[in-house]
């Protein structure tokens, strides 16, 4: 049993007791419910407290039970709130530290609510596209007014319980205990000081109204709307609270429920709860324990103060962490840090950092021209020219100075990290981290392993990654890892779009519709189209058989490197980002597809979209094939986090399995007979085509 009873005095105690955040799941839930019949069973109890142990109220509902029979098996959480809500004495929540989903419809559900100061309390199905199921949408209006709960719901988000505590006739806290360790205490003497009153105060009870009604809904859908437009549950949730207005109580939890199991079955909610599942999967690394010991990271060094350096120094100092910021050169050392310091005036001057905030992070700060200065450093993390023999010579440098035992990292995206480990005579302790541009606010961070990478230095890192706010996904040694060997592909099928009849903007208006942040001629725009044409440059010598279209060779040619030279795939005005179709750029692939005697023919979104799509499941099923990633799911972490993938697809190997693989592999063959494609590439990668063969997905949600 996770839920423990004890009786102090006249005054029963369940405890929530199912770590780490007490999920409500099947043997909590029925834990309760035996506990509150126990409880009204005992003459000598006058009154029933309900809370949780450890760290947390609740969290909600427990995710091991997620597509699960055990998350619908009875006592599922509506009958255990009905339980508490029936319950023949007073049933008081003692509310701490965390409230949350299913969390917070337990304690709406009891008579009376205390809670300790700094509670989060929250609503957070939509970001698992859902509504609250267990009679949120019903009990929260009632408790709370009808904006706030609302509020609470769409945003998903956790808010203090003492501003809650504020919002004027609130009823869903009857107290705010003195702290936390006083909070069982003064529950206690609550639930004694309303043992004998009767009848006993239920949420359902009290009324639900707006006093603008139909308009205020409206607003609220325009809205919600506008905002989660790819997102079905924020306007489910307006319906929802709408219908608490409307309807009576048992009606409105029937409309409730029935919404709530319609969008368990949409695209969004299996594509949400997949991605759930997956930031958390993607920290473990099968054999790497829990329990390895890991090394302590009190400072860092980074070599070089350029875009990157600059952007991975700022994660560290934002964690409290000191940095120390090596440069060859007094003034690219300066300018350097200038870009920092203007970074970080432009988050005051914006009001999302305190001045006093902004200059405890610039004094954690220092700078030095000498490798003796870092020596002493317990990760040192090279941002330099992505040049292999450039590489060599910092790791020489920092094989001979760095002190036993220091973490040397590489932020390379796609040099061979076991190459680089051998520059040292400490391989074990060379690891890739991989962080994004700009890497003070992207997310992802790919941590590359490499043949001899220590797996207490692996376990370091993944902890850090967690210290300074970044997804980390694992990858093995190849050219690209998993995000930019996969965008290779990626970005080929854009160039043969454009020589079989496509531009730019178009192959960019279609991918961007299915939900990709930018398509592939803006990102390269944006990225540097220069940085791809190294890269061809280097594959024409490595694989001379790989095909790619002329036409990006072309545009480079023409000196038009991106949003860097005002020019690229597209126009730019001085000063400004907003991409205007080049008639030039579009001159010039005309002439390329004359050269190659290719008539252009009309291409549709949907070929656009699969041809881009598909390209990157293939050459990652490949990836998944060879053990770079070690499952489909940190592929679609790489993706969302990293690459603008549209969260609400779930990443390319989650969509994938929505499309339906068979569907997926038919669409690869009939591309491979697109004479002017790459008949090879198309070819249903073995693994693809086995998953197909044995009716089963990549990803089991």
């Amino acid at each position: 049993m996770s839920a423990d009873y004890e009786v102090r005095g006249d005054v029963a105690v369940i405890t929530l007791n199912n770590p780490p955040v007490n999920g409500l799941g099947h043997a909590t839930r029925k834990g309760v419910t035996d506990g509150l019949e126990r409880a009204n069973a005992d003459p000598k109890v006058k009154a029933i407290v309900i809370t949780g142990a450890g760290r947390a109220f609740s969290g909600g509902a427990d995710i091991r039970e997620f597509g699960t029979p055990k998350a619908m098996q009875e006592p599922n959480l509506l009958s255990v709130i009905a339980t508490a809500e029936n319950s023949a004495k007073p049933v008081v929540a003692a509310v701490h530290t965390i409230a949350m989903g299913g969390g917070l419809e337990l304690p709406l559900g009891c008579h009376y609510r205390i809670v300790a100061p700094g509670t989060k309390v929250a609503l957070p199905e939509v970001k698992l596209g859902l509504i609250p199921g267990a009679g949120g949408t019903q009990r929260l209006p009632r408790a709370l007014g009808v904006e706030p709960a609302l509020n609470l719901m769409v945003s998903g988000e956790p808010v203090p319980a003492e501003m809650l505590a504020q919002v004027p006739g609130q009823k869903l806290f009857d107290k705010i205990a003195q702290s936390a360790d006083t909070l069982m205490d003064e529950a206690i003497a609550l639930a004694r000081e309303k043992a004998d009153v009767r009848p006993l105060p239920k949420l359902r009870d009290l009324p639900a109204k707006h006093p603008l009604g139909d308009a205020y809904f409206q607003f609220a859908r325009n809205t919600v709307g506008a905002m989660a437009k790819n997102f079905p549950a924020p306007l489910k949730c307006v319906d929802a609270v709408e219908a608490a207005t409307k309807k009576k109580f048992d009606d409105g939890i029937a409309y409730e429920r029935e919404h709530f199991i319609n969008l368990m079955w949409t695209p969004e909610c299996r594509a949400l709860r997949h991605v759930f599942a997956a930031e958390r999967a993607a920290s473990k690394i099968a054999d790497v324990p829990d329990d390895t010991p890991k090394r302590e990271i009190k400072s860092v060094a980074v070599i070089g103060a350029g875009t990157m350096g600059g952007g991975i120094t700022m994660n560290f100092l934002n964690a409290g962490i000191p940095v120390k910021v090596l440069e060859t050169k007094q003034e690219a050392l300066d300018r350097g840090i200038a870009t920092i310091r203007k970074n970080y005036e432009a988050q005051v001057g914006k009001g999302k950092l305190k001045q006093d905030k902004y200059e405890q992070r610039m004094a954690l700060l220092s700078t030095t021209l000498s490798y003796d200065d870092i020596k002493n450093a317990d990760l040192v993390i090279e941002a330099v020219f992505e040049e292999m023999g450039v590489k060599e010579a910092v790791f020489k440098k920092l094989d001979a100075v760095m002190k036993p035992g220091a973490i040397l990292a590489s932020n390379t995206s796609t040099l061979d990290l076991n190459k680089i480990a051998s520059f040292t005579k400490r391989p074990q302790d060379v690891v890739g981290l991989h962080f994004f541009s700009p890497a003070n606010v992207m997310k992802l961070l790919e941590v590359v392993r490499g043949a001899k990478t220590g797996k207490d230095v692996l376990a370091t890192v993944m902890a850090l990654a967690k210290t300074i706010k970044k997804t980390a996904v694992v990858s093995g040694v190849t050219d690209g890892f998993i995000g930019n060997r996969m965008i290779e592909q990626y970005s080929r099928q854009a160039g043969f779009l454009l020589e079989e009849g496509a531009t730019p903007e178009q192959v960019d208006k279609a991918i961007e519709k299915f939900g990709f942040a930018m398509g592939p001629f803006r990102m390269g725009d944006l990225a540097g189209n220069d940085i791809g044409w190294a890269i061809r440059k280097r594959r024409y010598v490595e694989k001379p058989g790989m095909k790619y279209s002329k036409t990006a060779d072309k545009l480079c040619e023409l000196g038009r490197f991106g949003q860097k030279t005002g020019a690229g795939w597209y126009d730019y005005k001085p000063g400004k980002r907003d991409a205007i179709p080049s008639e030039l750029v579009n001159k010039m692939i005309e002439d390329h597809r004359k050269e190659l005697g290719i008539t252009p023919r009309k291409i549709s979104e949907q070929e656009i979209v699969e041809r881009l799509v598909y390209s990157l499941v293939n050459e990652a099923t490949r990836i998944l094939e060879e053990g770079i990633a070690s499952k489909a799911s940190d592929i679609d972490m790489v993706y969302l986090t990293g690459y603008g993938f549209p969260l609400w697809r779930g990443g390319p190997m989650q969509y994938a399995d929505t499309v339906g693989l068979f569907n997926v592999a038919e669409s690869m063959k009939r591309y491979a007979r697109n004479p002017l494609d790459d008949a090879q590439f198309w070819q249903p990668a073995p693994l693809l085509q086995k998953l197909v063969a044995e009716g089963k997905t990549f990803n089991n949600v």
